[in-house]
């Protein structure tokens, strides 16, 4: 792990110089010759041999608090070096605890430590060290990543994801993205607690950040699965499916299609099964003649459905409820028709009648306006969806679409 290379590898060339060089109080030569010696071999990358000249000088008898301290931090550099990670941290621990430590030197030897006890696996023992040091005004990034990372694989998940949370939120509020690494672990320390709203919202971060197909995945199958989730939105999932590219069976290209059909939507159910096919899900396989009626419907469908809408044209809006002006006017934009299609969808939403989910009629709005190229009112929209049949946190995973950085 870097930031453990890069702490021993900075005590290596700043710690071992300073002991070396002996500032300070006396150092008996008995002592001081050893210690140079294990110095010396530790810079030549000979742990074994640099841990037997610091065990001559721990057997001089009476040593000052001054000489154990010096002994305590080459034993725990060659310690490393040799790659005794317990013994190194222990003996750093030593040089924390001495009196004679100068106090400028504690919060390196806090960050050596705890990565000693990181790299031996003792995390228990990382988390509690870095944290000291971050509390003692410490800002090495490495030695919070050391905490952070501790804090979790000793599967402390609450305090992990509180100290992610704060690291995610100050790089935001700094205009930068959080890593990848950062997102990935606080949703999972969401997940290890089985807190599904903060997983839901690591969740959002990820997606928003780093749109990948599989965290896509995830997102979705979390709405899917919440509790009370309306299948009323199936439509509205699919659409975001297809959207994120994270269709992936035939079976659910062939619902998405029947389900299009059944709200009235034929020309959407026959862009869909175009893409079904273009994917080679659909035409193909045991279920390819299934697939080629319900083709055959949704071509029937469309056939009769522009019929009706020069009908309806003629005929203009008057007397129709909310709940028509919502679905009639979404087919007309999905015919082009954008603008009157539009107008026809704000004013069913307005009027409400005959809506019995009118959060639902928003979330059609909102996609509506994506059709018609009007992204930042359809990101409005979406915002003043609410409810707990999953809606909302539907129309919070469009808000992530919508916002990624190819959108317009």
């Amino acid at each position: 792990m870097r930031p453990l290379l890069y702490l021993v590898t900075l005590l290596a060339c700043g710690l071992i110089a300073a002991a070396a060089n002996a500032q300070g109080p006396a150092v008996r030569p008995e002592i001081g010759k050893p210690i140079q010696a294990a110095s010396d071999l530790i810079k030549a990358k000979r742990g074994r041999e640099a841990l037997a000249k610091v065990r001559e000088a721990q057997a001089v008898g009476n040593k000052t608090a001054y000489e154990s301290y010096l002994i305590d931090r080459v034993l725990g550099l060659a310690s490393a070096s040799a790659g005794d990670h317990s013994a190194a941290a222990r003996a750093f621990e030593s040089v924390i605890a001495s009196p004679a430590i100068p106090e400028g030197e504690k919060r390196q030897f806090l960050a050596a430590a705890a990565g000693q006890h990181y790299a031996a696996k003792e995390y228990g023992k990382a988390a509690e060290l870095a944290g000291r040091y971050l509390r003692d005004g410490g800002g090495d990034g490495s030695v919070r990543t050391i905490y952070v990372q501790a804090l979790y694989l000793s599967n402390n998940f609450a305090g992990a994801a509180k100290a992610l949370s704060a690291d995610v939120e100050a790089a935001e509020q700094a205009g930068r993205a959080p890593t990848e690494d950062q997102l990935q672990m606080l949703s999972n320390a969401y997940l290890q607690m089985k807190d599904a709203a903060g997983y839901s919202r690591a969740l959002d971060k990820l997606i928003a950040h780093y749109p990948k197909k599989d965290y896509w995945l995830s997102a979705l199958h979390g709405v899917l699965t919440l509790p009370g989730f309306s299948d009323r939105l199936q439509l509205d999932v699919t659409r975001l499916k297809i959207a994120t590219g994270t269709m992936r069976t035939a079976g659910e290209y062939f619902e998405a299609v029947q389900l299009s059909l059944h709200d009235g939507f034929p020309l959407e159910a026959q862009k869909i099964m175009e893409k079904g096919l273009a994917a080679g899900l659909l035409g193909t396989g045991p279920e390819a003649e299934r697939h080629k009626r319900l083709k055959a419907l949704v071509d029937k469908d469309l056939a009769e459905d522009k019929k009706t809408i020069a009908q309806e044209e003629a005929q203009g809006i008057a007397g129709k409820d909310g709940k028509t002006l919502v679905n009639d006017g979404f087919n007309y934009v999905l015919h082009g028709k954008t603008a009157k299609g539009l107008e026809m969808m704000e004013q069913g939403v307005k009027l409400g009648s005959g809506l019995k989910r009118p959060d639902h009629a928003k979330m059609q709005l909102a996609y509506g306006y994506h059709l018609a190229g009007q992204n930042q009112k359809a990101i409005q929209t979406y915002r003043t969806v609410q409810g707990t049949d999953g809606a909302a946190a539907l129309a919070r995973l469009w808000i992530s679409y919508l916002r990624r950085p190819t959108s317009t």
